[in-house]
């Protein structure tokens, strides 16, 4: 038992001794460029403003009831004013 006990105390001594490490490098010291991140913008131009579009000088309406409908636009393409009937 004693040889044991004489044992652990020997192992657990080696096991936990300091230990100095030195070490040498021979070369050029190389340093990466930084990477530079840039965040979104924060600011976003407002959608360009809505403008009513009336019937083109100099016309009237083609007869009674008829109303002029400004154009607009619609997904990627725009559609023209027109006389309705209501």
């Amino acid at each position: 038992m004693l040889l044991l006990a004489s044992m652990l105390a020997i192992l657990s001594s080696t096991a936990a001794a300091a230990h100095v490490d030195i070490g040498v490098g021979i070369g050029v010291p190389v340093a990466l460029a930084p990477v530079v991140v840039v965040p979104a913008p924060a600011y976003y131009p407002p959608p360009p403003g809505l403008a009513y579009y009336g019937p083109p000088p100099g016309y009237y309406a083609p007869g009674p009831g008829y109303v002029w409908v400004s154009g607009f636009w619609s997904g990627d393409h725009f559609h023209r004013g027109h006389w309705r009937h209501r």
